[in-house]
């Protein structure tokens, strides 16, 4: 029982050596631009967050996948602080391409000018929700 002693010690850095990630992906094809928040501020084991928020608004096409982790120093942290404080890194990677106004067909398409008038816009919003509602799918209504 000469080494017993340090087994908690081994069993504490082996705790301390691993990280912790989860992933959030979408059905859209991801592109190589990514954003990225090395430190969000967590509180009471990650169960708080604050300022943790990522400003995915530079994703013109959207977002591919979300991952948050917690790398070795923000595991450091969190045990140090014994749970209190739980920093943890984001990155949001972007979607590539979208659909493309061609990509549309024409019978999901409705298109208004930037001067139309109220009526007008009324009524064609109509007419794509009901036929959104009649295929059960979606429409598109461009702006030109």
């Amino acid at each position: 029982m000469k080494y017993g002693k340090f087994i908690p010690l081994v069993a504490l850095l082996f705790a301390l050596t691993s990280c912790y990630s989860a992933n959030i992906t979408t059905d859209k094809q991801p592109s190589a631009q990514t954003i990225e928040k090395k430190w969000a501020h967590g509180f009471i084991g990650g169960l708080v967050m604050i300022g943790a928020e990522v400003d995915a608004s530079q994703c013109n096409n959207g977002v591919a996948a979300v991952e948050t982790k917690l790398s070795f120093v923000n595991m450091l942290v969190n045990g140090i602080t014994g749970g209190l404080y739980t920093p943890m890194s984001i990155s949001v990677t972007c979607a590539a391409g979208g659909m493309s106004s061609a990509d549309i067909a024409p019978d999901k398409k409705f298109n208004l000018s930037k001067d139309v008038s109220k009526q007008k816009a009324a009524n064609t919003v109509k007419k794509a929700a009901n036929k959104s509602a009649n295929i059960d799918g979606p429409v598109y209504v461009t702006f030109e």
